[in-house]
This record gives structure tokens, C-alpha cells and sequence, in this order.
């Protein structure tokens, strides 16, 4: 299919930069997602790729071909918009078969791509339909299909499951990634949300401010975040963040509240750092109610503000002096709002990140 590369590609608008020094390879038949807060600059690239935006520098290439210079229609790319982008007069047959006219394939043709995307989205009894009979869903399927239709090397997906409610953004997530995986089109994907791009992406890439803070596997930036900011965007609820300092030759690390002894994997990594101000995070599905001694320091107390009972889970936000605390329970301890529940952490999935550079200390 394509491997799409991106070399020191920046944007900018005047005096604006947008993207800096952009690196990046998708390879062939690979599902890359670009995640990351709005105005981080993630569909400027996606819509440079596509030609919609000019290069400022550097080289965007497909299959080792530079295209910067390549118009839209040239570059073998299909987009798909979160608007969906369908022209209201026309039936959906129409919508899909536009595209294909413009290229001027002949009508056979045309006839059996437009059957073959319908038979794969499953839209056959919508084809003389107009948009503004179809639902949301149905819309973006018509999208999905007029970009099938066109066969292309490359697939661009700029968020297109925003406007979906919550139940049908679950199912077309499902959808899109096993189309994706049927037809083995080297696909960019671009989203906000990140439970999106951990459930979808091969590989994602996470972006802040117009630049890469972190591409990997979705569990591998789960488990190993490279910075204070993919530690705290990735993972829903985000992870809990405590300033304190390691003591006792790296025996431990003290916050306002108390001590959190370290693991030996830990003490070895942070050996040296004797009083080095670290920042702690802990994911709420390692925080776990505890039974302690009175007067034990090592031993966390949360004062809870606000539970969330979601039927297999409960999520608690409360505090430890003034640090916030969120973790997940069983649905069988419900504490109360206002109640005192003592918690621990697993040591052995404690993060450390440097507060000034905000980078992660140890893996």
C-alpha cells in the first residue's frame, strides 16, 4: 500500500508556528492515531498530508515520493471529515459515485465499486436515499464508503466520530478499525480523545504545542509515559500526581502526608537523588482501600469528596492533605462523601517525573 514520512515538517501563519520540526514515519498497513489536546496541531498535519495545507519546511512523502508540490487529487489519499461532507442533494449513490465520475472511470466500473463499498458498510438499502434521511451513523458510513470507493494508498480520518453520541462513537470505533484491518489501507487518524486512540491505534502518537511528546504502542504510553504531560492526557481517569522527595538514601519518597517506601527496582533508579524534589504518579486503579496502624505514617488517609458509582466500578475523588487523589474500586466498597478511608498504592507502579524538565525519572 504506503508508508507515509514526514521529515522536519513545520507550519506556520506569519509569525505563528504551529508545527515544529514534525518527524514521523506511518508504515505500510499501519493504523497511526496523532492524539492530543485542541490547537495542538494535530489536523494541520493530517491536512498537510492530504495537500489541503502547504508545507512550511521540511518534506512530506508517500511511498518515498515527495508530494509537497503534489495537488490534492494527485496524492492517493481519501479524507474523511468530521462534517461528514456529503453533498445534500444528492443520494447516497450519488454521494459515492462523485468522487469516481470526476475521474471519469467508466460506469461498470463505477457500479461495482459503489456495490462493493455498500455490501461492506452495509448501507445497500440506502442508496437512493438523500443525507437528511439517514442518521448520524448512517452519514458517516456514506462518508466511509465514498472514501472506500476511491481505492486509495493512504486513508485521513480528521475526528470523524465528534458529532456521534456516545453509544454509536463506541460502535463506529469498532467499525473503522475493522474495516481498517479488512482492506489493509495505511490509515492516519486523528482524535482529542484518547480512549479513541487507545483502542484503535497501532501506534499512537501523542502531541502537545505542535510537537511529538511521545509515539508508541497504546499499552506501551500507558505503562511508561515519557513526560508529566502523556502521563496525565493518556488514561481516563488521569493519573494522580504528588510532589515530595526522596530521603533516606532513596529508601523513600516523603510527601506532605506521608512516606511512600520504594520497591528495589526504584531505590536503584533514583539511587544518588537524596532530597531531590520528584514528582509522584499513581494511577487510580493502583490505589486501593488499606488497613493501617494509628499514628502509621507510611499510610495515606483520604478525605473523600465525591464518589461515582458506575455499576462495575466506583471511582472516588477525595484528597491527601492537599494533594487530589482519584482511584477505582470493586463495586462493592462504596465509601461515603466526607468519610476518612485509609488507602495504599502498588509500589511497584509508582511513576517519578523530574518537576522541572517533566520528564520520567524511572521506567
Amino acid at each position: 500500500m504506503a508508508v507515509v514520512t514526514l521529515e522536519h515538517v513545520g507550519k506556520r501563519y506569519g509569525d505563528i508556528s504551529v508545527i515544529e520540526d514534525l518527524n514521523l514515519q506511518v508504515g505500510d498497513r499501519e493504523f497511526l492515531v496523532l492524539v492530543g489536546p485542541s490547537g495542538c496541531g494535530k489536523s494541520t498535519a493530517l491536512r498537510m498530508v492530504a495537500g489541503l495545507e502547504d508545507v512550511s519546511s521540511g518534506t512530506i512523502a508517500i511511498d518515498k515520493r515527495p508530494v509537497n508540490r503534489v495537488a490534492p487529487k494527485d496524492r492517493d489519499v481519501a479524507m474523511v471529515f468530521q462534517n461528514y461532507a456529503l453533498y445534500p442533494h444528492m443520494t447516497v449513490r450519488e454521494n459515492l459515485e462523485f468522487g469516481l465520475r470526476m475521474r471519469k472511470t467508466p460506469a461498470p466500473e463505477r457500479e461495482r465499486l459503489v456495490a462493493e463499498a455498500a455490501e461492506i458498510l452495509e448501507i445497500g438499502p440506502l442508496l437512493e436515499r438523500r443525507p437528511r434521511q439517514l442518521s448520524g451513523g448512517q452519514r458517516q458510513r456514506v462518508a466511509l464508503g465514498r472514501a472506500i470507493v476511491r481505492k486509495p494508498a493512504v486513508f485521513l480520518f480528521d475526528e470523524p466520530l465528534s458529532n456521534l453520541d456516545a453509544k454509536l462513537r463506541v460502535q463506529m470505533r469498532a467499525e473503522i478499525k475493522k474495516l481498517q484491518l479488512r482492506l489493509g489501507t495505511t490509515t492516519i487518524y486523528v482524535t482529542h480523545d484518547q480512549v479513541e486512540a487507545m483502542t484503535m491505534g497501532s501506534r499512537i502518537a501523542v502531541m502537545r504545542s505542535g510537537r511529538i511528546q511521545q509515539i508508541g504502542a497504546p499499552l506501551e504510553i500507558y505503562r511508561k509515559p515519557a513526560n508529566l504531560f502523556v502521563a496525565q492526557f493518556i488514561g481516563a481517569p488521569p493519573m494522580n500526581f504528588l510532589s515530595g522527595r526522596v530521603e533516606d538514601r532513596a529508601q523513600a519518597v516523603v510527601t506532605d502526608s506521608f512516606f511512600l517506601p520504594l520497591p528495589q527496582s526504584l531505590r536503584e533508579a533514583l539511587a544518588g537523588g537524596g532530597g531531590r524534589k520528584v514528582v509522584v504518579g499513581i494511577r487510580p486503579e493502583n490505589v486501593h482501600p488499606a488497613e493501617v496502624s494509628p499514628g502509621d505514617r507510611s499510610a495515606a488517609v483520604l478525605e473523600v469528596e465525591n464518589v461515582e458509582p458506575l455499576g462495575d466500578e466506583v471511582v472516588v475523588h477525595g484528597r491527601v492533605g492537599s494533594d487530589p487523589i482519584i482511584c477505582k474500586l470493586g463495586p462493592q466498597r462504596v465509601p461515603l462523601v466526607g468519610e476518612r478511608m485509609p488507602i495504599a498504592f502498588d509500589l511497584d507502579r509508582l511513576h517519578f517525573f523530574d518537576p522541572e524538565t517533566e520528564r520520567s525519572l524511572a521506567a
